[in-house]
């Protein structure tokens, strides 16, 4: 080096000091935008998921609010066409997921276990066809759980039963438990009265989005 010229250069200590804030840097803002990208997906995924289950409980709702009383005549009495578990439900409806009201369907609702969850299934088939078409309604549940509401004629509040043994009658309303994150909600449809209010289904939403 000529003597009275100073070195403007760099030292090997300050280039790696460099290079390692300039590392620090882009990892900190690839973090970051990997948690906007995951909190963007997720909540869309979440999104998505309320959209379904709103649409679900109105398919629900409409069907079991349009159930038929359909019955057939076996050793000279009236059998209703509807049985009810915990864990499924059958019935006559003038409402088809796939048709809207258009005819007469015979739903099944059953609950499956699927992966340590559960699901909910609907089948459809027009009376007298042999075609059926299934859905999935719900999935991802903790629990789903069937329950009929009956009421003898001036005979107190009436109770609620997990399974419906009357082959001459029909229950007055059914309860949905849907069992998310520990948590129930329970959907109440009536079957017989007509001009009562429905389930809050906007309340329901809310609440499973807590």
């Amino acid at each position: 080096m000529m003597p009275g010229r100073c070195s403007k250069g760099f030292t090997l200590l300050e280039l790696m000091l460099s290079m390692t804030a300039l590392s620090l840097v882009v990892v900190i803002i690839a973090g970051a935008m990997r948690l906007g990208y995951r909190a963007v997906d997720s909540g869309g995924k979440k999104i998505e998921t309320l959209e379904r289950l709103r649409s679900s409980l109105n398919i629900i709702d409409a069907q079991i609010r349009s159930q038929m009383p359909l019955s057939s005549n076996d050793d000279d009495s009236k059998k209703y066409l509807f049985k009810g578990e915990s864990g499924s439900m059958r019935f006559a409806s003038n409402y088809s997921i796939w048709s809207g009201q258009r005819g007469y369907v015979m739903v099944s609702y059953r609950v499956a276990a699927e992966a340590s969850k559960y699901s909910l299934y609907a089948t459809e088939n027009v009376i007298n066809l042999k075609a059926v078409n299934e859905v999935k309604l719900f999935e991802g549940c903790d629990d789903i759980k069937f329950e009929y509401f009956h009421k003898e004629q001036d005979e107190g509040p009436g109770i609620w039963a997990d399974y419906w043994k009357d082959e001459n009658g029909l229950p007055e309303k059914v309860k949905i438990n849907l069992t998310f994150d520990k948590k129930s909600f329970p959907l109440i449809i009536p079957m017989k009265a007509r001009g009562t209010s429905g389930p809050l289904f906007g309340q329901i939403i809310m609440d499973m989005m807590r």
